[in-house]
């Protein structure tokens, strides 16, 4: 279960206060916008560990019991947190009910980056799997309606398209591209639209495509024939993932594959 989703579904049993990063200074564990949410017997989400997460939860749980006190703290990180951070947190601590579930989705999720996950086969099942918990927007798109499964991580909206390349057109500005769909003839045609978005607005900042050296080599020639040129090839990954990860396991191509979004 998605952290958000974990907070408001024990809202409507029981109250907690909401940690959240208010401002930082300096070297710090978390950004500001960071959270926790802080019941009697359980935290959801983290704020960066370590002993000021343990001094926050213990303050949070004081308000918990009807405590009162400010609604931010200052924490510097040094010897006496022990925290060699050198750096200041403040905390926002508020009280939080089954009034707030609906409108703290909202508040909480920071946009995520676009992804369009063009395939449903046993690398992209895997590849939604790994990006469920990461700071992603996905659009997992593939010709055959009946490929996805019953239930996906939150993030994730499955769009059924045909022909399958028909969907890169509507893909929002700044989409990372994965291009794995069950034939090689739909991923050149989906490579070929992608090339033909950039050419035209330039907002496709990764388009990566699974296979390898040879694949794309072969690839390469088509797309040539189809009229794109070099500069333009060049805006393709293939293959893709982050070097120095060995295997072949579906599991182990979408970290490879998760890694190389989050650098991109």
């Amino acid at each position: 279960m998605r952290p958000i989703k974990e907070v408001t579904t024990r809202l409507a049993a029981e109250d907690a206060v909401l940690v959240t990063v208010d401002s930082t200074q300096g070297s710090v564990p978390r950004e500001a916008g960071a959270w926790m949410a802080v019941f009697a017997q359980a935290v959801v989400g983290t704020i960066g560990g370590g002993h000021l997460e343990l001094q926050a939860i213990g303050e949070a749980r004081r308000r918990l019991a009807g405590s009162e006190g400010e609604p931010v703290l200052r924490y510097p990180l040094g010897p006496s947190l022990g925290q060699c951070c050198g750096g200041v947190v403040r905390l926002r601590f508020q009280r939080i009910t089954r009034s707030d579930a609906v409108p703290l989705p909202q508040r909480l999720s920071a946009p995520g980056t676009p992804v369009a996950l063009f395939g449903g086969g046993h690398v992209g099942r895997a590849i939604i799997e790994v990006l469920g918990p990461l700071p992603f927007d996905v659009t997992w798109i593939d010709s055959r309606d009946e490929i996805f499964p019953d239930t996906v991580p939150d993030n994730v909206r499955c769009e059924h398209s045909d022909p399958v390349q028909a969907a890169v057109a509507a893909l929002a500005p700044g989409s990372r591209v994965l291009v794995m769909s069950f034939s090689h003839a739909e991923d050149l045609d989906i490579v070929a639209a992608c090339l033909r978005r950039l050419r035209e607005r330039g907002d496709l900042p990764f388009v990566g495509l699974i296979g390898s050296r040879t694949k794309w080599a072969t690839f390469r020639h088509r797309l040539v024939e189809r009229g794109f040129a070099e500069d333009e090839l060049a805006r393709i990954t293939c293959p893709i993932g982050i070097p120095g990860i060995g295997g072949k396991e579906p599991e182990v191509i979408a970290v490879a594959v998760a890694a190389q979004l989050l650098q991109s």
